[in-house]
């Protein structure tokens, strides 16, 4: 018998949903965004922004109080974290956006967590079992099945590269993630704000000094706005309340819809089509990724908010 979900129970899936909602929407907004804002400005705007809506965290008496305690070994942890997580990974996504379809590009994304389990292998010694292999080759099944069916637009060779690049960094986000979370000794809400706010001015000072400072519309302004505020700290916030109730399992499943979401959404708002193989393909691969997660979930894991998406 299935037992009965208690209202907070219910009330953080349904939060956890939300959140997934509004990261899959972000790839809509940011190819709208991108037809007049240049990306590494784009991106550096909202993550500055955003940042600077989660500055109260870091601006409590405990938490002041806990960051004078840091040593020099976990402030170069956080910047380093924060340099990675949203300087690197989401210069490459802005970039790539610029020259792929928002599917193709959540695709190539969605392979995070199978190259986390094989560099968690190689690097860090974890165990690498045959359900999580059996995982990965799914899901490049599927994907290949989706890249073979799909002709994909000019300049798309760029776009692949500066994803492949984008993977990479989101995959060293993960694990050292991993290693901040669990050594620093600081709460998830405060290692946001702080790896954030540096990860923001690095990636708005190099976006300013590359690409010049963008002439923003009101409907940019509106975007990048919206982004800030909606789909990255009040995310980020729901998110941390969500897994306080969750199970790792219900984690990575309300995580692993993100595929799907991103694919209907640019159906429906940014004129991408799919075709029966592709849909079939973006199937297989995100089933390869859940069966990735599900192999390596511990009954402790936390599941880790995407980045963005």
């Amino acid at each position: 018998m299935t037992p009965h979900l208690s209202r907070a129970h219910l009330t953080a899936i349904a939060a956890a949903l939300f959140v997934t909602l509004l990261w899959s929407s972000s790839w809509v907004l940011i190819k709208w965004g991108l037809v007049d804002i240049a990306p590494l400005p784009f991106a550096g705007l909202r993550y500055a922004l955003a940042a600077l809506l989660l500055s109260p965290i870091i601006l409590t008496s405990a938490n002041r109080r806990r960051l004078a305690e840091c040593g020099r070994r976990r402030w170069a942890l956080l910047i380093a974290f924060g340099l990675l997580q949203y300087a690197v990974t989401q210069a490459c996504q802005f970039l790539a956006l610029t020259y792929l379809p928002a599917t193709t590009l959540s695709l190539m994304l969605a392979f995070t967590p199978a190259l986390v389990a094989i560099l968690g292998g190689v690097l860090l010694g974890e165990h690498v079992g045959w359900r999580e292999m059996a995982g990965v080759a799914v899901f490049l099944g599927g994907a290949a099945l989706y890249f073979l069916s799909k002709a994909l637009p000019a300049g798309a060779v760029i776009g692949l590269v500066i994803g492949a690049v984008g993977v990479l960094a989101n995959a060293g986000q993960s694990l050292l993630g991993r290693k901040v979370n669990r050594d620093i000794g600081l709460p998830p809400s405060l290692i946001t704000a702080v790896s954030m706010a540096a990860g923001a001015a690095a990636l708005l000072t190099t976006g300013v000094a590359v690409q010049g400072w963008p002439e923003i519309s009101p409907r940019g302004w509106l975007i990048v706005g919206w982004l800030a505020a909606a789909n990255t700290a009040l995310a980020f916030w729901l998110w941390n309340r969500a897994q306080a109730v969750l199970s790792a399992l219900e984690s990575s499943l309300i995580n692993n819809t993100m595929l799907i979401q991103i694919a209907v959404l640019a159906v429906l708002f940014l004129g991408e089509r799919l075709s029966v193989m592709q849909v079939i393909g973006l199937a297989l691969a995100g089933a390869g990724v859940l069966f990735v997660q599900l192999a390596r979930m511990r009954p402790a894991a936390v599941v880790r908010a995407p980045t963005d998406r």
